[in-house]
């Protein structure tokens, strides 16, 4: 299921998501010249290998602290035309609605922490991994786990792929509930599942931290308010 885009409606440029969807495709471009296909050719040696970090914290001998950086670089690397562009589908779809919930600088370094957490899971799950893990896809589950808590009535628009001239609706909770549990329970070969799992969980407890759903609604509220008064 490929998200289109949410039932909710603001006039508030979502400027950090779109900011951040420019960025993910110009670096894929920039990766491997024009056109964008082919295997990368700048920054292939910028993805996170999980044995490299874990022997950061677990030998001080073979560790190099150059590789934590790789962290933050393997958020903006994709493998292929087809991956990268469905992960900013989805972060088109749903990134808007929580930079809005959130505010633009908070959801800027939620957005770095998830993937941090993402990556840290893959890790956990899997440290003498020599594969490199490449994606947005571990920051993008904050997003979905915080929308998933956040605004779980909404309705999402979607296709189904190869149906991709007929659209369908449903509750965000279902379709995100879906994919969580698809990420658990039916891991793919080569993906790095538990790096998505674990930003949708650091999603979720973003919202606890902030709160709770009620708390952070009524601060947007309240927002949202003081903005119309001021117009």
């Amino acid at each position: 299921m490929i998200p289109i885009r949410d039932s909710f409606q603001s006039k508030e440029t979502p400027i950090v998501s779109w900011t951040l969807i420019v960025l993910n495709l110009a670096i894929f471009c920039w990766d491997r010249g024009w056109p964008p296909i082919g295997p990368p050719v700048r920054f292939a040696d910028l993805g996170m290998r999980p044995n490299e970090i874990a022997l950061v914290f677990f030998d001080d001998t073979r560790g190099n602290l150059a590789e934590l950086g790789k962290i933050y670089t393997s958020m903006f690397l994709h493998g292929s035309l087809v991956h990268v562009l469905i992960n900013m589908l989805y972060l088109q779809a749903f990134g808007p609605t929580i930079e809005r919930t959130v505010g633009h600088w908070r959801f800027a370094l939620y957005y770095l922490f998830w993937g941090i957490v993402a990556a840290t899971a893959h890790i956990f799950v899997d440290p003498q991994s020599v594969y490199p893990m490449l994606g947005a896809s571990g920051a993008i589950g904050g997003v979905l786990g915080t929308y998933f808590l956040l605004h779980p009535s909404s309705k999402i628009q979607f296709i189904i792929l190869p149906l991709v001239f007929w659209t369908f609706r449903v509750q965000s909770v279902i379709l995100l509930g879906i994919w969580f549990l698809w990420q658990v329970l039916f891991p793919q070969e080569g993906t790095a599942n538990w790096a998505h799992a674990g930003g949708f969980m650091a999603g979720m407890l973003t919202v606890q931290a902030m709160g709770g759903r009620a708390e952070v609604l009524e601060r947007l509220k309240s927002r949202m308010e003081a903005n119309a008064d001021s117009e």
